[in-house]
């Protein structure tokens, strides 16, 4: 690896922590840079999942705030979103190569439908309180379990699932919402990456270019990510998106 893809990845994370602690689909970003920069596929997602982790540690921290109070409906969706990683990591492991490079760019794919989909995920979750909860129900609660086998297959846009999927079952602010969003996605990038230390192949250089550079997005997102240009931001990711696309069917 020379300094300027090094510089690259570092940047690249720094841009998927800030990212993901604000919507999430940061992996949108440092996937297709590990992709461009010669990794295989199963090789470039498990190190990326490893990398991201500080990533959501930081942003978790930064949001301790709005997570004040959370603990009793946290529990049952955290256990459901480590269910779930482990399960999507053992997937990922447990498929061919093949499978992956052939299912990522349809989840991609879905990904940037999301993204686009956003502001109107955002209206419906601020215009539906018909039923307001404090805790999530069983069907949010399975619906929590597959977004993170989803996550801890692939998981681009978790964060966008999470958000539709708690924005619409819970009556609480939509910042309160995002910080649980936070955490339930970090612990599923959490076991996933424990799961692939033990058994997968890791680019540990890259894992940890993306490991720095994610911890210093996730605080600059907690902080400040609010206030980025949200049509800019969707974007540039819908722009990277297709570039994965493109670069995994090539």
């Amino acid at each position: 690896m020379n300094p300027l893809h090094a510089l690259a990845i570092f940047l690249a994370g720094i841009v998927a922590g800030t990212i993901n602690t604000v919507v999430g689909s940061g992996t949108l970003f440092t996937f297709p840079v590990l992709l461009a920069f010669g990794y295989a596929p199963v090789v470039a997602n498990v190190s990326n999942t490893i990398g991201l982790v500080p990533g959501s540690a930081a942003g978790a921290v930064g949001y301790r705030r709005e997570l004040a109070g959370q603990g009793r409906r946290t529990m049952p969706l955290a256990v459901a979103s480590i269910l779930g990683g482990v399960a999507g990591a053992v997937l990922l492991l447990s498929l061919p190569a093949s499978s992956f490079k052939s299912i990522v760019p349809i989840f991609i794919a879905i990904a940037l439908v999301l993204i686009i989909a956003q502001p109107w995920l955002v209206r419906a979750i601020q215009a539906r309180r018909l039923r307001p909860r404090e805790r999530a129900g069983p069907l949010a609660t399975l619906a929590v379990l597959a977004s993170g086998v989803y996550g801890g297959y692939f998981g681009a846009a978790q964060g966008i699932l999470l958000l539709a999927v708690l924005g619409l079952e819970l009556d609480d602010d939509l910042q309160r919402i995002n910080a649980l969003k936070v955490v339930l996605a970090g612990l599923v990038n959490l076991v996933a990456g424990v799961v692939f230390v033990f058994v997968a192949h890791v680019a540990w250089l890259p894992a940890l270019l993306i490991a720095v550079g994610s911890s210093l997005g996730g605080i600059l997102g907690a902080r400040h990510g609010r206030r980025m240009s949200a049509p800019v931001l969707r974007a540039l990711i819908v722009v990277v998106g297709v570039a994965a696309i493109v670069r995994l069917v090539a």
